[in-house]
């Protein structure tokens, strides 16, 4: 199988290929990174045709190199991935953080939602389905930190934000970036913790009967 990953944060492909070696190693992988794409969402806030017509280009040349399957890995862009998706049709198209969600709910009734790039508390909480309470944080300056390359300090600044939804059923770490800092949340807050790399691998092997 062939599986396309489009990424707009230049952070995300190593969690992603990380975890595809871990739990999918025989999956055939392909990048495509516009970093642009969250640089100029963060300027504009707006995700309008523009920004749709971009990833619908993305996915066109994605498929042209024969992919059985796309996984976008940034969170905060849902309609212009909803519109590759419709486009597609049956191929499967993933949001980064659909997986996710769907074994979140499945596990509580409160949910923390932990990101690193502010957008995505916008953009992302109405993905949950209604009855279910999502508690946001922004690990203020983690993207920052991984931006300079300072890893030790992104992963230390996303477990002491996560500190304050310790009181929720299941953490949920919204950036493929932030996979990495897994293990300190859990410390951190002693509540299961759900990645979006880990969750979007398990529902592709289901969706690709692989």
């Amino acid at each position: 199988m062939r599986i396309a990953l489009i990424h707009a944060l230049r952070h995300s492909p190593p969690p992603i290929e990380a975890a595809f070696k871990a739990a999918w190693p025989e999956a055939t992988l392909m990048n495509l990174l516009d970093d642009s794409l969250s640089a100029d969402l963060a300027k504009t806030g707006t995700l309008d045709q523009v920004m749709t017509d971009r990833f619908l280009n993305l996915s066109r040349y994605a498929v042209g190199t024969g992919a059985d399957a796309i996984l976008f890995t940034c969170s905060a862009f849902g309609p212009c991935i909803e519109a590759v998706a419709a486009e597609r049709g049956a191929m499967p198209v993933l949001k980064p953080n659909e997986a996710m969600i769907e074994e979140a709910v499945a596990m509580g009734k409160k949910i923390g939602l932990l990101a690193t790039f502010g957008p995505t508390l916008t953009s992302m909480p109405p993905e949950f389905p209604a009855g279910v309470e999502v508690k946001c944080k922004l690990a203020e300056g983690a993207l920052a930190a991984m931006d300079r390359g300072d890893f030790a300090e992104h992963d230390r600044l996303a477990a002491e934000a996560a500190k304050e939804l310790a009181d929720c059923d299941v953490i949920a770490l919204a950036q493929f970036s932030l996979a990495r800092a897994k293990p300190l949340v859990e410390a951190a807050t002693g509540r299961p913790v759900l990645t979006t790399p880990e969750s979007a691998i398990r529902k592709l092997r289901r969706l690709l009967g692989a």
